[in-house]
């Protein structure tokens, strides 16, 4: 993984200074400046503009009791986007662009999500059963509880404890 790195960050430094270059003999060096400041511009503006509509979509989810799996992933790809837009070149700009616009974000979340899971799947053996097979994980809840006797009163959990002055038995939470 290290060697991937150290060739990534080798690598696009060279590539975005040959397209600049090139960029540059083919409009000019004035225009070429004029273009990467205004790419960064727009993408401020559009980094602005998804950020707070991602935050907005995490705050309703969390407010409804979701998981916001969706939400964070599009935060987490939208500030990719924009520490791209803030490298300068054109090369970055472009994948930070990608990773901007709602429409080509989506493409990029699955591949991101698969990355994810293949990487916890090899890091963490416990993960992989689940990964590896594609299988869902679901939420459960706890909707009745008996105990080993069959009777239907509802042993009380670990934090939480009858008081004996309770008339009407309610469970009393303690801290």
């Amino acid at each position: 993984m290290f060697a991937g790195l150290g060739l990534l960050l080798i690598a696009v430094p060279i590539i975005e200074l040959y397209v600049l270059i090139q960029v540059g003999h083919v409009i000019g060096v004035g225009w070429t400046i004029l273009l990467l400041i205004g790419i960064s511009v727009v993408g401020t503006i559009l980094l602005k503009h998804e950020g707070m509509a991602t935050w907005r979509r995490l705050n309703e989810t969390i407010r409804t009791g979701h998981m916001p799996t969706d939400e964070v992933t599009d935060g987490a790809l939208v500030l990719m986007g924009g520490a791209l837009l803030l490298t300068p070149g054109f090369v970055t700009d472009v994948f930070g662009l990608f990773l901007l616009f709602p429409l080509t974000r989506s493409v990029a979340k699955i591949f991101a999500r698969k990355a994810f899971g293949v990487t916890m799947a090899t890091r963490f053996p416990g993960v992989s059963a689940a990964t590896a097979t594609r299988r869902k994980v679901y939420d459960a809840r706890v909707t009745d509880v008996r105990r080993v006797d069959g009777s239907s009163s509802p042993a009380p959990l670990p934090s939480v404890q009858l008081d004996p002055s309770d008339e009407d038995d309610s469970p009393d939470r303690t801290r």
